[in-house]
């Protein structure tokens, strides 16, 4: 009776061990309006400064789009060319351009190029709350996605106090 009475005590342990660590809910931090308006406005701001036209897209942790602002004069493709940068260092909480140069030294990375809506090219930075990615920055338009890479780092910096 008592071997009985510790194997039931055991799988109610058990239970309750598993239903505590199930999440029903989560709580989850993410990009609020405002602070994507304020990460592309310093974005194609620190651009423009340098005397590069683009366009920077700002996308919550779902790769969905919360600003665009584009600069006079730049390209067309520049729109479409940022949100898919944004979208995909979002979606794989890397920058692209570490991505990119990935793929081109591991054979292996190299098919990232086939997954729909990715872009592998410099210019798409994650936008950290802490350590916890809520979404990312595309720029597209300065003559290299380095230096869109380098106007996405400084326009995340401008609002770092916001992101603790």
């Amino acid at each position: 009776m008592q071997h009985r009475l510790a194997t039931v005590a055991a799988l109610t342990l058990c239970l309750i061990a598993t239903a505590a660590s199930a999440e029903g809910v989560r709580t989850e931090k993410n990009m609020s309006l405002d602070l994507a308006t304020q990460i592309a406005t310093q974005t194609v701001a620190t651009c423009t400064a340098n005397g590069y036209a683009v366009t920077a897209t700002v996308v919550d942790r779902a790769g969905t789009v919360r600003a665009v602002h584009r600069s006079d004069n730049a390209g067309p493709h520049t729109l479409e060319a940022s949100r898919l940068k944004a979208y995909t260092s979002a979606s794989a909480k890397n920058t692209t351009l570490a991505m990119m140069e990935g793929a081109q030294k591991n054979p292996a990375a190299a098919n990232l190029v086939n997954i729909p809506g990715y872009l592998l090219l410099g210019g798409g930075v994650p936008v950290k709350a802490g350590n916890e990615v809520i979404g990312a920055v595309g720029v597209g338009g300065a003559p290299g996605g380095h230096l869109d890479e380098q106007c996405a780092v400084a326009g995340i910096a401008k609002v770092q106090d916001l992101l603790k």
